[in-house]
Formats: structure tokens, C-alpha cells, sequence
């Protein structure tokens, strides 16, 4: 006598909802910053590359290079704080090696948001750089950097600073899934960085540039964050350059958050 089985209701999975979203992406983002602390050397050498960068400059290079109204560590860093979230992020990296590892198909087959992955990754990067830019302030502190505009204003610099870093990660994570390798991927997230870093006014006033120069310097992303950055911490003109830091920061999560979404979706 055969037995007749019969067939249940299909399993249907649950509804994402923001609710849901955000549960989903607080554990992603836990996931990530548990992995951090459990790998500090990871911590510890992005942190010593802008603290090098803040005692060279300040003791090696400090002494040639003027800046008129600033001492030079005051002017230094807040191009230091910029370019730290640039070079420090790891979105590239960790999605790559997320892929690679087979970790990512194990996030596809669990109920949960598609978009706490990227999410999740990007935020445990800004969780990352506000331990990172302490210790750099209290580096400069010791080198002699002050906040001359009051404590609001410094504030909302680093804001800023970390709001921009942001941004940029969900360029960075564009860069990881569509390298898909590790070591690719960290090549292709540093090298876009150098020419905005090293052509603006993060170590040297943009006039002391060659003249065809000055045009690019004076209008790319990296500069205008520095000079918002420097005119908050150190007093000046800020709502020149804090519209334009608005915008590119907007703009960069406008084009690459659907970009970087849409490349995980196909990956």
C-alpha cells in the first residue's frame, strides 16, 4: 500500500520591513566591528599611518612651508583628519573578501534585508574612524594643534569629516564588488585617493601650486573639505566651502549608493 503525501503550504519568507531593515542592518554592523576588535593590529596600523603623517610633517616638513595667519600643525590637520577617512576606509576590502570567502552567499540564504550588507559594512566604517580621528586630535594635541572656533564648531567639522568619509565608503564598496579581489580591490580604493589628497590644500596652500594646477585644486571635493574643516576648527569664511562639502557629499551618495546597491544585486 503506497502512502500518499501531501504537499504543505509553501514557505513564505517574511516581509522586510524598515523595522525589520534596521534590526538587520545594527547586526551587520555589530558583525563588523566584532571583527575589528578582534583583529587590533588592523586598528593599529591604520591608525599609525596619519599619526607618522601628523609628527613628519609637523617636524620634517613644518619649518619650510608657510602659512600665513596659522600655525602649521593647526593648518595640518584637519587635512590630516580628511585624508585619514579616505585612506582608512576598508568597504573595498572586506566586501571583496566577504565574496571571496563564500561569506556572502551565507548572507543571500538568511531572512534578511539585501541592503543590511552594504549598509552594515559602511557604518562599521564610520564607527571605525571616530576612534581613528581621536587619537589623531590627541596626537596633534601633544604636537600643539588647538580648536580656536569653539567647541559647536569643532564638532560639527568632524561631522562633517566623518558624514563625507561615509560617502565615500559607498564608493569604496562599489570598488570591492566590482573587483570582487581582495588585493585588487585595496590597490583600486587607494590610488583614486592620492591625487586629490596630495593636489590640494590638506599640507600646502593650493597658491603655492603650479598655476594649472590651482584650477583643479582649488575645486575638487578633497579641498573643499579641508577648507570647511579648517575654517570650523580654526575660525574664518566657512559658508563658502560648506555648501560645496553639502553638495559633493550628497552628490557621492546620490550616484554611488544605487550604483553599489544595484552591482550587489547582479553579483
Amino acid at each position: 500500500m503506497t502512502a500518499t503525501v501531501t504537499a504543505g503550504p509553501p514557505v513564505i519568507p517574511a516581509a522586510v520591513t524598515p523595522g525589520s531593515a534596521a534590526r538587520d542592518i545594527a547586526i551587520i554592523t555589530r558583525r563588523n566591528l566584532r571583527r575589528i576588535a578582534r583583529t587590533p593590529q588592523l586598528l593599529v596600523f591604520t591608525t599609525i599611518q596619519p599619526v607618522l603623517f601628523v609628527l613628519l610633517f609637523v617636524y620634517v616638513f613644518g619649518g619650510a612651508i608657510h602659512t600665513p595667519g596659522l600655525s602649521y600643525v593647526d593648518y595640518l590637520l584637519p587635512g590630516i583628519l580628511v585624508q585619514t577617512v579616505l585612506f582608512g576606509g576598508t568597504t573595498a576590502v572586506a566586501l571583496a573578501t566577504d565574496l571571496n570567502s563564500g561569506m556572502d552567499d551565507r548572507f543571500r540564504s538568511l531572512p534578511m534585508a539585501r541592503s543590511a550588507v552594504l549598509a552594515g559594512r559602511t557604518l562599521a566604517d564610520v564607527s571605525r574612524n571616530i576612534i581613528i580621528l581621536a587619537i589623531v586630535i590627541a596626537v596633534g594635541a601633544l604636537a600643539g594643534f588647538r580648536f580656536h572656533n569653539g567647541a559647536a564648531a569643532a564638532l560639527a567639522a568632524m561631522l562633517l569629516v566623518l558624514a563625507f568619509g561615509y560617502a565615500f565608503s559607498w564608493f569604496s564598496a562599489f570598488l570591492g564588488l566590482t573587483v570582487k579581489d581582495p588585493q585588487t580591490a585595496q590597490i583600486a580604493s587607494i590610488l583614486p585617493i592620492f591625487p586629490f589628497i596630495f593636489a590640494s590644500s590638506a599640507f600646502v596652500p593650493v597658491a603655492s601650486m603650479p598655476g594649472w594646477m590651482q584650477a583643479f585644486a582649488t575645486a575638487q571635493p578633497v579641498t573643499v573639505l579641508v577648507n570647511t574643516t579648517r575654517a570650523l576648527t580654526q575660525g574664518g569664511p566657512v559658508y563658502h566651502w560648506l555648501w560645496q562639502t553639502a553638495a559633493w557629499t550628497t552628490g557621492l551618495l546620490a550616484v554611488f549608493v544605487p550604483l553599489a546597491v544595484s552591482r550587489y544585486r547582479k553579483t
